[in-house]
């Protein structure tokens, strides 16, 4: 068993000044080959540049938001003078979060506004104010999702509040377009482990915007404290309340204490040197690593060529091979429901647990199994499975027994451990295309 983790076709999801910067240092077609050089090419873009870039892609998306968010407003029968005010919402120079996806409660889409004065305080910072653009739909039937958005609603209807945050309605991929190119933060809460992936996360790498994430899904591996923020401890806690109170806190005090004053912070220049840093090597480090490119390459190097390597190896020689596999498998079902444990010996000496196993073949050739010991794993652990080597001459004196041993340590108790028969065939993929076991117990 396997995995590789998802990325996104950044081509698909980079800005217009996304793509000149990238073309500048890595070349047009740097996503049709390796990515062994775009960390290092991406870094000698200067920081002139690179800041430029962002201003402009947070001016771009403030510009659309204004834009959609007139014509719902217009689409909903508002008054003009709202029409107009829309119209003028947002500084492009304000530091803004995005937050788009499907509303879900295990999501928890809402976490921001676990202490909505708190949030408020945040937003109208007079030095440092905060804006933010939240989008999403709920699933028609999911009544608990449809409240959340409701909640949010209620929230932006505060004369202050709606100065600060707005809700872009019909969520579309057009929309996830503009959001992931042009916000400074991607903000993400899940509760752990239900995130799937979160692919959404990914796609701002590319437009220079920083990921502030619950450590779940693809961000449980990519994060690092340079490259982001991060809330959670990696662990689960269920739907404990308690806990989403604790990550709410850690979520406020993240954007408090970190994030919103990084993203002021300038030098003479009026460039925020520290979050440039972040944002670089987040650019750099993560966007080859969670792009299509690598996906479809550890794709094509651990699954595709392996599967068409086998493929020829069993059609070869007139199908030879292929044919022996058919006649192995053949020969397992028919003795399979026969094979059987007999006694099961344990001695515990020293520091090792000593297992011999008696085992009935039926005649069945000995290398077309395998006897092994196994345990469940505890904590974060792997099961193990420990393979019994079989005795030259078995300990029983009755035809088509088999006697095998096996030494573990006494780290667990010896009660952990199971003897059982599974396949055996260099060219088989065991249990993935013969599922059969047979166990002691």
């Amino acid at each position: 068993m396997g995995h590789v983790t998802n990325g996104v076709h950044m081509p698909s999801w980079d800005s217009a000044a996304a793509d000149d910067v990238w073309t500048h240092s890595c070349g047009k077609d740097r996503w049709l080959g390796t990515s062994d050089t775009l960390e290092s090419d991406i870094c000698q873009v200067s920081d002139d540049q690179l800041w430029q870039f962002r201003v402009d892609s947070t001016h771009a998306l403030v510009d659309y938001a204004r834009k959609r968010l007139s014509r719902q407003l217009a689409g909903s029968g508002s008054s003009p003078e709202e029409i107009e005010e829309a119209k003028h919402l947002f500084d492009p120079n304000t530091l803004t979060l995005g937050f788009a996806r499907r509303f879900a409660t295990y999501k928890r889409p809402n976490l921001l506004l676990h202490d909505p004065d708190r949030l408020l305080r945040l937003l109208t910072n007079a030095e440092h104010p905060v804006q933010l653009i939240i989008a999403g739909k709920a699933h028609p039937a999911d009544t608990a999702g449809q409240n959340l958005i409701r909640q949010w609603i209620e929230f932006i209807r505060h004369p202050v509040a709606r100065r600060h945050v707005i809700f872009l309605s019909d969520y579309d991929m057009s929309l996830t377009e503009h959001l992931v190119q042009g916000s400074d933060v991607w903000v993400n809460t899940p509760r752990r482990p239900w995130e799937a992936s979160g692919t959404s996360g990914m796609k701002v790498l590319v437009n220079g915007g920083i990921n502030l994430s619950e450590l779940d899904g693809w961000w449980a591996g990519a994060y690092t404290p340079e490259v982001g923020w991060a809330i959670g401890d990696g662990r689960e806690h269920g739907d404990d309340p308690a806990w989403d109170a604790n990550e709410a806190e850690q979520l406020y005090n993240v954007l408090e204490s970190e994030v919103v004053p990084e993203f002021y912070d300038r030098n003479d220049q009026g460039i925020p040197t520290k979050w440039l840093s972040r944002m670089r090597a987040s650019m750099s480090r993560l966007t080859p690593q969670y792009s299509a490119t690598r996906t479809v390459r550890e794709y094509t190097e651990q699954h595709y060529l392996p599967a068409a390597l086998a493929f020829r190896n069993r059609s070869s020689l007139g199908g030879t091979v292929g044919t022996n596999i058919v006649h192995w498998e053949r020969s397992l079902r028919e003795k399979w429901n026969s094979l059987a444990f007999g006694e099961l010996r344990i001695r515990s000496i020293n520091d090792e647990h000593h297992f011999e196993a008696d085992v009935y073949l039926d005649g069945l050739d000995p290398n077309s199994v395998s006897v092994e010991l196994y345990a469940d794993g505890v904590t974060d652990e792997s099961p193990v499975r420990q393979t019994m080597n079989r005795f030259a001459a078995s300990k029983r004196s009755e035809p088509d027994w088999a006697t095998y041993h096996a030494t573990v340590t006494t780290g667990r108790p010896a009660s952990d451990f199971t003897p059982r028969i599974v396949p055996k065939h260099e060219c088989v993929n065991v249990p993935l295309e013969f599922d059969l076991i047979k166990w002691q117990r």
